[in-house]
């Protein structure tokens, strides 16, 4: 008698010993390879039952696709790209999470490249890592953002690109604007309105479009109100931890010193904070300070830091949102992101 062959495993429940290829995916889930692809590719032309049923099978097998085997059936990469030259890397680090919240489940990655914006190969190296990798799109993070050059180029080579800055620079589907002098001006009416006059301003390096917009914003409400700074309560530093303390050392050397300093981001901030506790300056009973960006540090500064929130991580969202669209971002344009201050215990009346 011959011996009975075991029963088959159903197609839908098999699972393979190697790694299964979108082949077994189409076979296993009884379409077509084609189908599958379009699944892969969340297009719409697929009857929600057959992508259901294709998904389980996928989730089934452990199938995950492969980014180069997509990248040569559509002639791109599945990666979106960040250049950036920025200083203060909590800012980066925010932008990232930023685009990463959009590119989830989208079958996209996010590539990075840092670079120094005042070498002047820079905007070759940058052509050099977006034609390498193939990027579908690149993200413009300030300074670079503001390179018109930069942005020429990329232009040039057919690759579409997303500027973030702090005023309009382009087409309204190529920006996110972030609107600095507006939470600058903020902070002056804020200040004003405790009674502060003798105010001191450490801005940014005049190299960043931010910075003047920062400056400008909030000296044009000190002026409105009738008060001029000094030259001597204005200093530009560098958007660092060592730069703050070279500011406040500055500012807060002589006997009579300013009752608020506003700075143009919180690492500057924490600078003044150090100088102060050094020179026994109470914060805020002596001193208040206002910083910009509503940075991590700024809740962890004791006393916790007054700060600008312009919401970094929906600005990189955003941003990658806008190059994942079909037309290059024209359906979210003319995006921006709304700056407000948030109130801690930094600041006060002056005595």
């Amino acid at each position: 008698m011959p011996a009975r062959k075991p029963p088959e495993t159903p197609a839908s429940t098999r699972t393979a010993t190697r790694a299964s290829t979108i082949n077994d995916i189409a076979r296993l889930s009884g379409v077509s390879k084609k189908t599958v692809s379009r699944i892969i590719n969340k297009s719409p032309l697929v009857k929600p039952d057959t992508r259901e049923r294709v998904e389980a099978v996928m989730r089934e097998v452990g199938y995950s696709p492969d980014p180069m085997a997509r990248a040569l059936a559509f002639r791109r990469s599945f990666l979106i790209g960040m250049v950036y030259d920025n200083p203060t890397a909590q800012y980066i680090v925010n932008m990232q999470y930023g685009a990463l919240d959009a590119l989830r489940d989208s079958g996209f990655e996010l590539v990075v490249h840092p670079c120094d914006s005042r070498s002047p190969g820079y905007i070759d190296g940058v052509r050099r890592f977006v034609q390498q990798q193939k990027l579908h799109g690149v993200m413009l993070v300030p300074r670079v953002s503001e390179d018109q050059a930069l942005a020429d180029m990329l232009e040039e080579i057919g690759c579409r690109y997303v500027r973030i800055a702090s005023v309009s620079m382009d087409e309204p589907s190529r920006m996110v604007v972030t609107h600095d002098r507006n939470g600058a001006a903020e902070v002056a009416e804020y200040l004003l309105a405790m009674g502060h006059t003798d105010i001191a301003l450490v801005t940014g390096p005049r190299a960043y479009r931010s910075a003047i917009e920062r400056t400008d914003g909030f000296l044009e409400v000190l002026q409105r109100r009738g008060i001029a700074l000094p030259k001597a309560r204005i200093v530009e530093a560098g958007y660092t931890f060592e730069s703050g303390v070279m500011a406040a050392e500055q500012l807060l050397a002589g006997k009579r010193r300013p009752t608020a300093i506003f700075t143009g981001n919180d690492e500057m901030a924490a600078g003044v904070y150090k100088v102060a506790m050094r020179s026994g300056i109470s914060i805020p009973r002596e001193l208040s300070v206002v910083g910009f960006d509503d940075s991590p540090l700024a809740s962890r500064l004791w006393p916790a830091l007054t700060s600008v929130r312009r919401n970094t991580r929906d600005t990189g969202r955003i941003a990658a949102a806008m190059l994942l669209q079909p037309d290059g971002g024209s359906a979210l344009a003319a995006a921006s992101v709304r700056p407000h201050l948030i109130i801690r215990d930094s600041s006060q009346p002056p005595a």
